[in-house]
């Protein structure tokens, strides 16, 4: 059998050999590496964002990756693209594996109409919803504001929400998109003591309580209709983009708030600017935007009922390192049980 890692500035092909070899692979396994090289960490981070929005035929990858493809029957990856004419190649490609939550790099429905599971792992997971809740309180109670305020040499004690500030308690947070991180945030939020709604067209109640998790699913149009605060955990897919627009928006309390640490994309950036504008809605926290890093033009600047963060919900020290094995350790599952939700295509 042959795996093809291939690695990057980020996930190394180091670690994603060492991944490999722990593999439940029963016969002699040949592995071969590949580096998909960038000039430098921000440069990096350019082709990361282009393939973010663009998709997996954004940028261009190895040569030498058509020709290791073609005998190749298991590809792990971090965040080389793979698109569909490398798939295609792929003669005996019997899986693809990625070590990070997002999926734009890779081409699903080539992959599907192959008939080749994709897996991937979320490794950072806890570290981002612990940052979707810590936004909710930033947002909720001035944190942010109030930091930035006295460091300037205000002492400031008056906000846009003071009339309806209230303790985390007392509110109600919908989740919208129920997958690993929005079941995390879930059970962090009841922790807190706050009534959980969720919605997930792919997840039913029953399924739910067979988790054991206190959260009731609701439609989309409630989740907007009745939260205190709507936290979005969404890939970006062609469904999805724009998902949050000015209709969904309107429906929220003018007392609530909504948080973003999953993808700019899913959010209609005219519709929440607007809202924000007119008070439309009591405020926002946002860790991802359009256009990385912000520019200073950016008329999300300009507004005070809002808390912005660097996309640096996922950044901790021991996430990418252990992500290929987090991977290796999900197929390894996989394999056994026959099932995983980590397997974006295919029945999981």
């Amino acid at each position: 059998m042959k795996i093809l890692v291939i690695g990057d500035r980020i996930v190394s092909c180091e670690l994603l050999v060492e991944a490999a070899q722990t593999l439940s692979i029963n016969e002699e396994v040949t592995i071969k590496e590949i580096l998909w090289d960038s000039e430098s960490r921000q440069d990096f981070q350019k082709k990361a964002l282009n393939i973010e929005k663009s998709g997996p035929e954004a940028e261009e990858i190895p040569v030498e990756a058509y020709k290791e493809i073609e005998d190749t029957d298991i590809l792990l990856t971090h965040f080389c693209p793979v698109p569909k004419d490398l798939i295609d190649k792929g003669r005996q490609l019997k899986l693809i594996g990625t070590c990070r939550g997002g999926m734009e790099h890779i081409d699903i429905d080539a992959a599907t109409a192959k008939n080749i599971p994709v897996i991937h792992c979320i490794r950072n997971a806890e570290a981002t919803s612990d940052f979707a809740v810590g936004l909710m309180f930033a947002e909720t109670r001035n944190i942010a504001r109030a930091h930035a305020a006295i460091k300037n040499g205000n002492w400031r004690k008056d906000y846009i929400n003071n009339n309806y500030t209230t303790s985390m308690r007392d509110m109600t947070v919908g989740i919208v998109g129920l997958g690993h991180i929005g079941k995390l945030v879930a059970e962090k939020c009841i922790g807190i003591g706050m009534k959980v709604i969720a919605y997930d067209p792919f997840i039913t109640q029953g399924k739910i309580n067979d988790i054991g998790l206190k959260v009731t699913m609701v439609s989309c149009e409630d989740i907007f209709k009745t939260s205190d605060i709507v936290s979005l955990h969404l890939r970006v897919t062609p469904a999805t983009k724009n998902f949050v627009n000015e209709d969904l928006i309107k429906l929220m309390k003018p007392t609530a708030y909504l948080i973003n640490t999953s993808r700019a994309g899913v959010l209609d950036k005219n519709a929440l600017v607007n809202a924000l504008e007119k008070k439309i809605i009591g405020g926002a926290a946002l860790d991802v935007f359009w256009e990385e890093p912000l520019s200073s033009e950016d008329p999300i600047l300009q507004l005070d009922n809002i808390t912005l963060t660097p996309h640096n919900a996922g950044n901790v020290v021991d996430a990418l390192p252990k992500s290929p094995l987090l991977l290796a350790r999900t197929i390894n599952d996989f394999w056994k049980t026959g099932k995983s939700d980590m397997v974006i295509n295919l029945n999981k």
